[in-house]
């Protein structure tokens, strides 16, 4: 694999991970799970603070609501791959995002 193959895994696998975290934290600290039902609260401080928060837990988000959507509405494959090609992609910027800022603080070479 080419270094830039191996960065952009990693980025990925950084961004589905981060995400898995975030939105189990909010689960174990709200005893509910999260979703993009934290906007419709209207123009609250929390839903202010709802929005960085689901940019980077959004991957993991998606892919719940796709897997129980396949299991319990028996949604066509098409729409799952397509949520699945999303998640991806939404993973692989965030976790570029994540990298880049972990370069730019000196963590990560």
């Amino acid at each position: 694999m080419s270094p830039e193959a191996v960065n952009s895994l990693f980025s990925l696998l950084i961004g589905f991970a981060l995400a898995g975290a975030l939105v189990s934290g909010y689960q174990a600290l709200a005893q509910r799970q999260a979703g993009f039902g934290l906007l419709e609260q209207g123009a609250t401080p929390h839903a202010f603070v709802a929005v960085p928060f689901l940019v980077f837990a959004a991957p993991f988000i998606i892919m719940r609501n796709t897997i129980r959507g396949r299991q319990i509405e028996h949604r066509r494959i098409e729409f799952v791959m397509m949520a699945t090609v999303l998640a991806g992609f939404w993973s692989l910027m965030s976790g570029t995002f994540v990298v880049m800022t972990l370069q730019a603080v000196g963590l990560l070479t």
